[in-house]
Formats: structure tokens, sequence, C-alpha cells
């Protein structure tokens, strides 16, 4: 299930909370205590769950799903209500379409020529005959889209992911993820240009686009989101379990992307027959 991961995706906006919420997470003091070595079996449950801060990420959840409930949830129940769903799903494209330039930064930096190709495309596709992106022309021109940011770059030099975090805002996260999010934020061009008080337009445009990033990716994990908090004993512990196997998935689909640079429709050498 791809609720969790892709809601934090989405939620592009609120890197300017970043250098807050790292500030508050490294002061925190509420942690698990590990099991006493003779209990072998807590101690591997301990380790394989890789929650040492459990307590406090247990209040950021209480905390986060509180302004679910009472903001972000009524907000995307009435977005569903009045916009009809193509015009929804034009908008996503649109989203996507945006954060194209960070993409691309992330395929080279994974050195993923075809995948760099591959968002290179859509984006001048979806920009032109896509109409700003608004129609996904490109994957149905054989350019489908994929998975790309700064925190599975940093898993594809080997940085390890760390202990698990549930962040204010952000969600389930780990320290690899987070510092990605923001390196993200910091090299999207959209974070940079026009900034400043004399770009009124370009602040209207910066929150309306924080705005709809948050409430398109909390309409579109309506279904699930409500599934998983009626059915599960533990939510909490259902969410972190699909973060981390949503984004171990996505990283490993990342480093099985072999393909070559050149597509397979374009015109090879002719093979030797054989002697």
């Amino acid at each position: 299930m791809h609720c969790v991961p892709r809601f934090r995706r989405l939620f592009f906006g609120t890197a300017r909370l970043f250098p807050v919420v790292a500030t508050v997470v490294l002061g925190l003091q509420g942690c698990a205590t590990k099991p006493p070595a003779d209990d072998p079996d807590a101690v591997a449950d301990y380790e394989q769950t890789n929650d040492p801060l459990e307590p406090t990420n247990r209040v950021f959840y209480a905390i986060n799903n509180g302004l679910d409930t009472v903001i972000l949830k009524p907000a995307a129940l009435a977005y569903r209500y009045v916009v009809p769903s193509p015009v929804r799903e034009g908008l996503h494209h649109v989203l996507v379409n945006i954060s194209s330039p960070v993409q691309l930064a992330n395929d080279m930096m994974e050195g993923k020529p075809r995948r760099a190709g591959d968002t290179t495309m859509r984006f001048l596709i979806n920009s032109t005959v896509g109409v700003f992106g608004f129609f996904d022309v490109a994957t149905k021109w054989g350019y489908p889209d994929h998975d790309a940011d700064f925190g599975m770059t940093l898993a594809s030099w080997g940085v390890p992911e760390g202990p698990f975090l549930f962040l204010p805002v952000l969600g389930p996260t780990d320290p690899r993820d987070a510092a990605g999010f923001g390196m993200d934020i910091a090299i999207d061009p959209f974070t940079w240009i026009g900034t400043g008080p004399n770009h009124p337009g370009w602040t209207a445009f910066t929150w309306s686009r924080f705005g709809l990033n948050a409430i398109d990716a909390r309409e579109r994990v309506l279904d699930p989101l409500d599934q998983i908090k009626k059915t599960a004993l533990d939510p909490y512990a259902t969410f972190r379990s699909l973060y981390r196997q949503h984004r171990h998935a996505q990283i490993q689909a990342m480093k099985d992307d072999h393909r070559e640079t050149t597509p397979a429709w374009f015109p090879q050498p002719a093979v030797p027959p054989a002697q």
C-alpha cells in the first residue's frame, strides 16, 4: 500500500518547517528501553523494529492524527466533494510535473541515465502537449513516471537509513529520508525563483502550491488511511511497517533499473551472423 510514502512525497511545502522539526527531534529524551540481554527474542524484536524513539514518535503521531482530523481530512473531503475527479487528477498531474526538476536531479545523482531521460521527456511532453502537465500524455507515449528523491539518492550511495522517526507534519520517515527531504527542497528551483518581498505574485504561487499539494495528497489517500485506522489494532505500528516496506521497494526498484541508455526502439547495429 502506497498511501503513507506518497503523502509525504507530495507534501513539499512543509520544507520551511524542517529546521524547526530537526531541532525538536535532536532535543528529544523519550526513548524506548532496550530489553535485557537475557531475553534474546525481545532484543531481536527491538532491533528489527529499530524504533528507539517510539514513545516520542507515538506522541507526534497522536499530534499529527489530531491535526489531520481537525484540518486536513475535512479539507480533503471538501476538495473531493467540490472538485470533479477529472479536474483533481489533472491538478495532481500538474503538481507532479512541477516537481520534475528535483526528480531529474536525483535521477542523475543516482547514476540512472535512462530514468533521467524518461523524466526529461515526461516534462517536455506533458508541459507542451499535456497542457502544462494537466494531461499525462508522456505515460501513454512510453515514458512512465517513477520515484526519485534525495533520500533514495543517499541510499544508492550506501548511506544507512537509521532508526524510524515520526516527525511533526512530515509523518513517518527516518534520518536519511528526513535529510533527503530537506535537500530536495534546497535543489528545487521553485524554492528560490522569485523569492523576496518584491515578488508577491510568486509568494502567492508558492503558498498555493503548498496548500494544493497538501490537500491533493490527503485526498488521494482518504480511503486507505480510513481503512487502516478502522481495522488496525495499532495504526502507528501499521504505518511504520507500511512506510518501511514501500520505501524499501522504491529503493530496490531504483537499484534494479539497469536499462541501457539507448531506448529499445532506437535502431541497433546489425548483429553479424554466427560463423
